[in-house]
Protein backbone atom coordinates (compact mmCIF):
# COMPACT_ATOMS: atom_id res chain seq x y z
CA UNK A 1 0.00 0.00 0.00
CA UNK A 2 1.36 3.43 -0.96
CA UNK A 3 2.42 5.65 1.95
CA UNK A 4 2.78 8.80 -0.12
CA UNK A 5 0.48 11.04 -2.08
CA UNK A 6 1.46 11.99 -5.63
CA UNK A 7 0.67 15.68 -6.12
CA UNK A 8 2.26 15.81 -9.56
CA UNK A 9 5.13 18.14 -8.68
CA UNK A 10 5.92 16.24 -5.45
CA UNK A 11 5.26 12.98 -3.65
CA UNK A 12 4.01 13.93 -0.21
CA UNK A 13 5.06 11.57 2.58
CA UNK A 14 1.74 11.38 4.43
CA UNK A 15 2.93 8.46 6.56
CA UNK A 16 5.89 10.30 8.06
CA UNK A 17 4.15 11.39 11.26
CA UNK A 18 3.25 7.77 12.05
CA UNK A 19 6.87 6.70 11.50
CA UNK A 20 8.74 9.60 13.07
CA UNK A 21 6.26 11.49 15.25
CA UNK A 22 6.18 14.58 13.02
CA UNK A 23 4.71 15.36 9.61
CA UNK A 24 6.88 16.07 6.62
CA UNK A 25 8.34 19.59 6.82
CA UNK A 26 8.35 21.79 3.72
CA UNK A 27 11.65 23.29 2.55
CA UNK A 28 10.48 26.43 0.79
CA UNK A 29 13.66 27.40 -1.03
CA UNK A 30 13.37 26.58 -4.74
CA UNK A 31 9.62 26.01 -4.66
CA UNK A 32 7.04 28.29 -6.21
CA UNK A 33 4.49 30.04 -4.02
CA UNK A 34 1.75 27.84 -5.48
CA UNK A 35 3.68 24.65 -4.71
CA UNK A 36 4.42 25.70 -1.13
CA UNK A 37 0.78 26.66 -0.58
CA UNK A 38 -0.53 23.39 -2.01
CA UNK A 39 1.78 21.25 0.15
CA UNK A 40 1.11 23.32 3.26
CA UNK A 41 -2.63 23.02 2.73
CA UNK A 42 -2.52 19.27 2.25
CA UNK A 43 -0.34 18.75 5.35
CA UNK A 44 -2.74 20.91 7.35
CA UNK A 45 -5.66 18.80 6.11
CA UNK A 46 -4.00 15.45 6.86
CA UNK A 47 -2.16 16.25 10.10
CA UNK A 48 -3.75 19.43 11.45
CA UNK A 49 -0.37 21.14 11.51
CA UNK A 50 2.38 22.13 9.10
CA UNK A 51 5.79 23.78 9.04
CA UNK A 52 7.40 25.64 6.14
CA UNK A 53 11.08 26.59 6.43
CA UNK A 54 13.07 29.03 4.29
CA UNK A 55 9.84 30.73 3.37
CA UNK A 56 9.89 33.78 1.12
CA UNK A 57 7.85 36.80 2.12
CA UNK A 58 5.42 36.06 -0.71
CA UNK A 59 4.97 32.46 0.42
CA UNK A 60 4.28 33.57 3.98
CA UNK A 61 1.80 36.22 2.88
CA UNK A 62 -0.18 33.82 0.70
CA UNK A 63 -0.26 31.01 3.25
CA UNK A 64 -1.29 33.28 6.12
CA UNK A 65 -4.05 34.73 3.95
CA UNK A 66 -5.48 31.25 3.36
CA UNK A 67 -4.72 30.03 6.89
CA UNK A 68 -5.19 32.99 9.27
CA UNK A 69 -4.31 30.77 12.24
CA UNK A 70 -0.83 30.18 10.81
CA UNK A 71 2.02 32.33 12.11
CA UNK A 72 4.89 33.79 10.11
CA UNK A 73 8.13 34.17 12.05
CA UNK A 74 9.85 36.57 9.70
CA UNK A 75 13.28 36.50 11.34
CA UNK A 76 13.36 32.69 11.24
CA UNK A 77 11.94 32.60 7.70
CA UNK A 78 9.32 30.04 8.58
CA UNK A 79 5.56 29.61 8.73
CA UNK A 80 4.02 27.25 11.27
CA UNK A 81 0.53 25.99 11.90
CA UNK A 82 -0.97 23.90 14.67
CA UNK A 83 0.06 22.75 18.12
CA UNK A 84 2.21 19.69 18.86
CA UNK A 85 0.44 16.56 20.15
CA UNK A 86 2.49 16.70 23.38
CA UNK A 87 4.68 19.18 25.24
CA UNK A 88 7.86 17.63 26.57
CA UNK A 89 9.17 18.28 30.07
CA UNK A 90 12.40 20.19 30.57
CA UNK A 91 13.82 22.84 28.28
CA UNK A 92 15.81 23.24 25.10
CA UNK A 93 18.16 26.20 25.47
CA UNK A 94 19.20 28.08 22.34
CA UNK A 95 22.36 30.18 22.62
CA UNK A 96 23.90 32.31 19.91
CA UNK A 97 27.18 34.12 19.67
CA UNK A 98 26.08 37.41 18.13
CA UNK A 99 23.06 39.31 16.90
CA UNK A 100 23.88 38.28 13.33
CA UNK A 101 23.30 34.65 14.30
CA UNK A 102 19.75 35.24 15.56
CA UNK A 103 17.91 34.27 12.32
CA UNK A 104 19.45 30.78 12.43
CA UNK A 105 18.92 30.56 16.19
CA UNK A 106 15.26 31.48 15.74
CA UNK A 107 14.83 28.82 13.07
CA UNK A 108 16.11 26.29 15.58
CA UNK A 109 14.00 27.61 18.45
CA UNK A 110 10.77 27.87 16.47
CA UNK A 111 11.23 24.39 15.00
CA UNK A 112 11.74 22.87 18.45
CA UNK A 113 8.67 24.70 19.77
CA UNK A 114 6.53 23.44 16.90
CA UNK A 115 7.64 19.91 17.76
CA UNK A 116 6.64 20.21 21.42
CA UNK A 117 9.66 21.64 23.24
CA UNK A 118 9.73 24.37 25.83
CA UNK A 119 12.46 26.68 24.57
CA UNK A 120 14.59 29.30 26.30
CA UNK A 121 16.69 31.78 24.36
CA UNK A 122 19.93 33.48 25.38
CA UNK A 123 21.36 35.56 22.55
CA UNK A 124 24.52 37.59 21.99
CA UNK A 125 26.74 35.71 24.44
CA UNK A 126 29.77 35.06 22.25
CA UNK A 127 33.22 34.31 23.61
CA UNK A 128 34.56 37.79 22.79
CA UNK A 129 32.72 38.92 25.93
CA UNK A 130 32.72 35.68 27.87
CA UNK A 131 31.39 37.22 31.09
CA UNK A 132 28.03 37.51 29.31
CA UNK A 133 27.93 33.75 28.82
CA UNK A 134 29.15 32.90 32.32
CA UNK A 135 26.44 35.04 33.90
CA UNK A 136 23.92 32.48 32.60
CA UNK A 137 25.80 29.46 33.93
CA UNK A 138 22.87 28.15 35.99
CA UNK A 139 20.34 28.27 33.12
CA UNK A 140 22.84 26.63 30.82
CA UNK A 141 23.51 23.77 33.20
CA UNK A 142 19.82 23.21 33.94
CA UNK A 143 18.71 22.75 30.31
CA UNK A 144 18.02 19.28 28.91
CA UNK A 145 19.49 20.02 25.48
CA UNK A 146 21.55 23.01 24.34
CA UNK A 147 21.71 24.38 20.81
CA UNK A 148 24.71 26.63 20.21
CA UNK A 149 24.61 28.86 17.12
CA UNK A 150 27.79 30.71 16.20
CA UNK A 151 29.72 32.13 13.27
CA UNK A 152 33.22 33.65 13.14
CA UNK A 153 35.51 30.91 14.57
CA UNK A 154 32.68 28.96 16.24
CA UNK A 155 34.40 28.73 19.63
CA UNK A 156 31.17 29.14 21.61
CA UNK A 157 30.19 25.49 21.13
CA UNK A 158 33.44 24.22 22.66
CA UNK A 159 33.13 26.53 25.66
CA UNK A 160 29.55 25.46 26.34
CA UNK A 161 30.45 21.81 25.76
CA UNK A 162 32.96 22.06 28.59
CA UNK A 163 30.36 23.46 30.99
CA UNK A 164 27.56 20.89 30.86
CA UNK A 165 26.63 17.23 31.10
CA UNK A 166 23.88 17.48 28.49
CA UNK A 167 23.83 17.09 24.68
CA UNK A 168 25.15 20.13 22.82
CA UNK A 169 24.09 20.64 19.21
CA UNK A 170 26.33 23.11 17.40
CA UNK A 171 25.18 25.15 14.40
CA UNK A 172 27.85 26.99 12.39
CA UNK A 173 26.57 30.10 10.62
CA UNK A 174 27.68 31.91 7.50
CA UNK A 175 28.31 35.09 9.52
CA UNK A 176 31.95 36.15 9.45
CA UNK A 177 34.87 37.71 7.56
CA UNK A 178 36.77 36.28 4.59
CA UNK A 179 38.76 33.40 6.09
CA UNK A 180 35.56 32.34 7.82
CA UNK A 181 34.71 30.89 4.36
CA UNK A 182 30.94 31.39 4.59
CA UNK A 183 30.65 29.06 7.58
CA UNK A 184 33.21 26.39 6.72
CA UNK A 185 35.68 27.61 9.35
CA UNK A 186 33.27 27.41 12.32
CA UNK A 187 31.88 24.12 11.01
CA UNK A 188 35.34 22.53 11.01
CA UNK A 189 36.14 24.08 14.41
CA UNK A 190 32.95 22.64 15.89
CA UNK A 191 33.58 19.22 14.32
CA UNK A 192 37.08 19.13 15.83
CA UNK A 193 35.98 20.44 19.23
CA UNK A 194 37.91 19.03 22.17
CA UNK A 195 34.73 19.17 24.28
CA UNK A 196 33.05 15.77 24.35
CA UNK A 197 29.34 15.57 23.61
CA UNK A 198 29.19 18.25 20.90
CA UNK A 199 27.43 17.24 17.69
CA UNK A 200 27.32 19.46 14.61
CA UNK A 201 24.72 20.14 11.93
CA UNK A 202 25.21 21.83 8.58
CA UNK A 203 25.96 25.52 8.06
CA UNK A 204 22.93 27.71 8.89
CA UNK A 205 20.83 24.58 9.54
CA UNK A 206 18.80 25.82 12.48
CA UNK A 207 15.96 23.54 11.44
CA UNK A 208 18.14 20.43 11.73
CA UNK A 209 19.34 21.46 15.19
CA UNK A 210 15.81 22.15 16.43
CA UNK A 211 14.56 18.86 15.04
CA UNK A 212 17.42 16.92 16.64
CA UNK A 213 16.88 18.59 20.01
CA UNK A 214 13.18 17.72 19.88
CA UNK A 215 14.00 14.09 19.05
CA UNK A 216 16.13 13.91 22.21
CA UNK A 217 13.34 15.49 24.24
CA UNK A 218 10.81 13.05 22.77
CA UNK A 219 12.95 10.09 23.82
CA UNK A 220 13.18 11.41 27.37
CA UNK A 221 9.42 12.10 27.42
CA UNK A 222 8.59 8.60 26.19
CA UNK A 223 10.93 6.91 28.67
CA UNK A 224 9.59 8.86 31.65
CA UNK A 225 5.96 8.37 30.54
CA UNK A 226 6.12 4.59 30.60
CA UNK A 227 4.02 2.94 33.35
Amino acid sequence: MSTFEDMGFCKLDTDREQRTGNPEVIFGQGKTVEQALAIFGRLAQVHGRALLTRASAEMAERICAVFPEASHVEEARLVRLGAPPAVFSGTVLVLCGGTGDIPVAEEAACTAEWMGCAVQRIYDVGVAGIDRLLSYRQQIQEANVIIVVAGMEGALASVVGGMVRRPVIAVPTSVGYGAHLHGVTPMLAMMTSCAAGVSVVNIDNGFGAGYNAAAIQRLLFEKTSLP
